[in-house]
């Protein structure tokens, strides 16, 4: 049968299409694995004259050492094994091998998924997944640490010695030509002030009649670097971030702050125990914020068409960052857009606005991606080419969710 002529389809039949075959291509990459666990069993290596099944498929197929390895090892992952007794051993991770059959899974979110479960009691497998048939590999990877680190973080660890703290180290060297060489070690809180220190300063300049900005990211966070000396030196003028001095976000429960167990998250996700947060605390003011009793923030801001230092600062501690679902970006990197636009008669409240990165600011205002706070939350809807129910989305790699 002949292919159907493309131009006659429209754009959305064209990536309804590409999403089906792809589904089609994974359920048939789980037969193919299915295949290769049954030559696993029958010890094939053996009889075709190799040492292991890899080398058969590296020369069969023509995959390279490392590619017939992966393939083999997920395939003995999602299939049943057979003792030497003849009694037959379920699959390591069912469920997984169930979504893979269905096509819902790669062969590269296989591999994430046996990853994390390495850690985690087998119960976790269904929760993987569920981030896994809705996330590409590198976000369930991200998931699936955070899972690990909060079922763990307050075991005890008698037999292993107390990590040293990290400190913070910093090499200057002088070249001949009179220029300063310098590298640098930060432990993760001054990492963090440094980086929300300079990030505003790196950004491209705005494109003007000669083009967009030249200088690769190294130059700009130079130039940002030498602008940060010269902004120390006049400390009345540090430079603002979304509207307000350049601020450190640390967010906990309260009540984990006071008992001193947990930990608090900083705005690029990272997690900082309880004992630095009160040091910290000791030092720096700190602004309470009224929780709703689904830990939205109240309103705070003014009636006004920009997003105020208020009511971002509102935003921030709700959505942690870029709130459409499986983007990393945190929230200085991140812009307050309306979900119901001020031009249309949206107003400027907390329940108006949510935190989104700069692509996907761009993508909500020019797609058919929806945005809808329900419940205090925000929930993303996709475009019926890609999820023709339309099925209610949210961002699981912030640490608020």
């Amino acid at each position: 049968m002949s292919d159907p002529d493309l131009s006659l389809l429209s754009t959305g039949e064209l990536l309804r299409g590409i999403v089906d075959e792809v589904t089609e291509i994974r359920a048939r990459e789980y037969t193919v694995m299915q295949k290769i666990a049954e030559l696993n069993r029958r010890g094939a290596a053996a009889e075709f004259g190799y040492k292991t099944l890899p080398q058969v498929l590296q020369h069969a197929v023509r995959w390279d050492p490392k590619t017939a390895k992966r393939w083999v090892e997920q395939a003995a992952l999602l299939s049943s094994e057979i003792t030497p007794t003849g009694s037959e051993v379920a699959a390591r991770l069912p469920i997984t091998a169930a979504a893979a059959s269905e096509g819902a899974l790669s062969i590269e979110h296989v591999a994430v998924v046996a990853e994390v479960m390495k850690t985690l009691p087998g119960t976790y497998e269904a929760q993987v997944v569920g981030y896994a048939r809705e996330f590409a590999p590198a976000a369930v990877r991200v998931l699936g640490t955070r899972l690990i680190y909060g079922l763990y973080q307050n075991d005890p660890e008698p037999r292993d010695p107390e990590p040293e703290p990290a400190g913070n180290r910093l090499t200057l060297r002088q070249g001949k030509d009179g220029g300063l060489k310098v590298a640098a070690t930060l432990d993760a809180v001054t990492g963090a002030k440094f980086v929300t220190l300079l990030d505003p300063l790196a950004k491209p300049r705005p494109t003007t009649g000669e083009g967009p900005d030249p200088r690769s990211l190294d130059e700009r966070q130079g130039d940002a670097l030498a602008e940060l000396v010269d902004l120390t030196l006049r400390a009345d003028m540090l430079p603002e971030h979304g509207g307000e001095p350049v601020t450190l976000t640390l967010t906990m429960r309260y009540q984990d702050l006071a008992a001193q167990t947990g930990a608090a998250t900083l705005d690029n996700g990272e997690p900082i125990p309880a004992d630095q947060v009160r040091q910290l605390a000791c030092s720096a003011g700190i602004i309470p914020m009224v929780m709703g009793s689904r830990s939205q923030p109240l309103d705070v801001g003014r009636r006004s068409r920009l997003f105020t230092a208020g009511i971002r600062r509102a935003l921030v501690a709700r959505d942690h960052g870029c709130a459409f679902p499986g983007c990393h970006r945190p929230p200085k990197h991140c812009d307050a857009h309306h979900i119901h636009h001020w031009a249309d008669g949206g107003d400027t409240r907390i329940d108006n606005g949510v935190l989104l990165c700069r692509h996907h600011h761009t993508l909500i205002h020019r797609s058919g991606w929806e945005v809808k706070i329900e419940h205090g939350i925000p929930v993303f809807y996709a475009p019926t080419w890609l999820d023709p129910l339309r099925k209610p989305r949210r961002n699981q790699l912030h640490p608020a969710a």
